[in-house]
């Protein structure tokens, strides 16, 4: 039997808190493609620093411990992806949001084929990234209505 290779993707920080610190059940099939390994998501140092500078936001209310955990829990289901897959000289649409803009990057250079976020201004560009056949820009209720993983663009 041939390994089914895991569809890798990118989860925005809000996607993200969703998951980790608030266990929102509507993605509870999110984590557990995750935790399964049906699908690879990937981060990079400027979101995975964005994602810990979040984690100590007062209106969150976590402690150190809890910041902690959910870092731990981050970097156990979230891998680190140094390697660039895709070719650089692609124009990749500009978010509105420059600080989203690194989700887009990361989707891109590391061949994710799907990018899932709640960001308003990153879904206005989800039918640019299509069309152009780069990647799939969704929110988190696209994903769990999927049913099945997606493995193409």
């Amino acid at each position: 039997m041939i390994p089914k290779i895991p569809t890798r993707i990118v989860l925005d920080t809000n996607v993200c808190l969703d998951l980790f610190v608030f266990r929102d059940p509507r993605w509870l099939r999110l984590m557990q493609a995750l935790t399964d390994g049906e699908v690879e998501a990937v981060t990079r140092a400027d979101c995975r620093m964005e994602w810990r500078i979040v984690l100590g936001y007062a209106h969150l209310g976590l402690d150190e411990a809890m910041q902690a955990r959910m870092s731990a829990e981050f970097d156990a289901l979230i891998r680190p992806c140094t390697e660039t897959i895709s070719d650089a000289g692609v124009k990749l649409p500009v978010c509105r949001d420059t600080d989203d803009q690194k989700f887009m990057e990361l989707a891109y250079e590391t061949g994710a084929t799907m990018l899932i976020t709640k960001d308003k201004a990153l879904l206005k560009l989800a039918h640019k990234t299509q069309k152009a056949g780069l990647f799939q820009i969704v929110t988190p209720e696209v994903w769990v209505g999927m049913g099945s993983i997606s493995t193409g663009n």
